[in-house]
């Protein structure tokens, strides 16, 4: 299945029903008076997010989303039908962004999480509503209220526990692809990844998923190379694995670089625990093995481990130091708490949304006037 992580897409919810004009007509009743009912009410466009899902590529051949509108209203007094909410689902960890991406209107970041991005339109009035004391047949009923209309942008930012980052070529892929049963592209050339993989590692009874992201490069944050664009899948991870390749005369000024471009990019990224990977350690003879794992020690921020991900020298103990921050990481989050399921259902407003009457029908004066949509 193809990656994808942004696409753009429009929403509209349903329109209201229309109102009905219609008068009681029976045998042996004369004056019978308006009975026409109201229009149903359309239906709310929500999105939910899912497991299953780890890439918005469906929404590249489905840009379009449309609610179904409410029924109109009938004769006895009948209010049509209203229509059936939309459900649009997205992979767990989506944010919904404005159209011109300034604003972050919703971030579902929790299984079963609900958002009404657009709220249906009111069924307009029937003709029974407007009978007053001096106009006792009234022939006038109102069309429903239209639904809303929005383009949104969606923007993915994968869930895992760990994230991987380093230049190109520092291992990344070969190291997922030793712990996990994920089989990423791997070559001995730069830019081999072009988007991001997902790899879950088990350990010690204990699973927690990786995220190997394309490697950084100087100036990523600037648009160069593939840019900083996949910063934002490691954005959520509790601990970064941070590879790089021993075997290269300036493994120093390799780890400089990303480090210098995690804190470009921001978020606070540069803060979260690291784990320094010394990779490929197999090329290299114990003694250059030691002397620049000193001097990686001097400057490195987090932890420095050596490893080989071809070899598998050196794996396990970088492992479980992930697992280590990771259990930290959850139990924070746990002490945190999150909303059980059932409450994560909200709803957004836009700033110049047109107000919907929340009067219920029988707390309405028969003598009201609603003004035309």
């Amino acid at each position: 299945m193809k990656f994808l992580d942004e696409a753009k897409i429009f929403i509209k919810s349903g329109d209201g029903g229309n109102g009905c004009v219609s008068f009681r007509r029976e045998k042996y009743v004369e004056f019978g008076g308006p009975n026409g009912g109201d229009g149903g009410r359309g239906g709310d466009v929500i999105f939910e997010a899912v497991n299953g899902l780890n890439t918005l590529i469906d929404f590249r051949y489905r840009q379009h989303f449309k609610a179904k509108r409410g029924e109109n209203g009938k004769g006895r007094d009948m209010t049509g039908a209203g229509g059936p909410d939309l459900v649009v689902k997205v992979p767990v960890g989506t944010e919904v962004l404005s159209e011109d991406r300034s604003e972050v209107i919703a971030d579902l970041t929790t299984e079963g999480q609900q958002v009404t991005m657009a709220k249906g339109g009111d069924g307009g009035f029937g003709n029974a509503r407007f009978k007053t004391s001096t106009n006792r047949a009234p022939r006038r009923s109102d069309p429903g209220w239209p639904g809303e209309e929005h383009w949104f942008w969606l923007r993915l930012k994968l869930i895992a526990d760990a994230g991987l980052v380093g230049l190109p070529n520092a291992g990344k892929s070969t190291f997922l692809s030793a712990v996990s049963r994920a089989k990423p592209k791997i070559g001995d050339y730069p830019f081999t990844t072009l988007h991001p993989n997902l790899g879950v590692v088990y350990l010690h009874g204990e699973e927690f998923v990786i995220a190997d992201i394309p490697g950084l490069i100087e100036g990523a944050h600037e648009g160069h190379g593939l840019g900083d664009r996949f910063l934002g899948h490691v954005e959520r991870c509790g601990v970064l694995l941070h590879l790089v390749d021993a075997s290269q005369d300036d493994f120093l000024e390799a780890y400089k670089t990303v480090r210098s471009e995690l804190a470009a990019y921001g978020r606070e990224l540069n803060y979260k625990p690291e784990i320094v990977g010394f990779n490929k350690i197999d090329a290299l003879s114990e003694d250059i093995r030691e002397e620049r794992l000193t001097a990686l020690k001097e400057i490195a921020v987090g932890e420095v481990l050596m490893l080989s991900g071809v070899s598998g020298e050196g794996v396990q103990e970088v492992l479980a130091g992930l697992l280590r921050h990771i259990k930290q990481d959850r139990e924070e989050r746990a002490e945190a708490g999150a909303p059980e399921t059932s409450e994560w259902k909200q709803s957004w407003e836009p700033a110049d949304a047109p107000a919907h009457s929340d009067v219920p029908a029988h707390e309405v004066e028969p003598d009201s006037e609603r003004s035309e949509p």
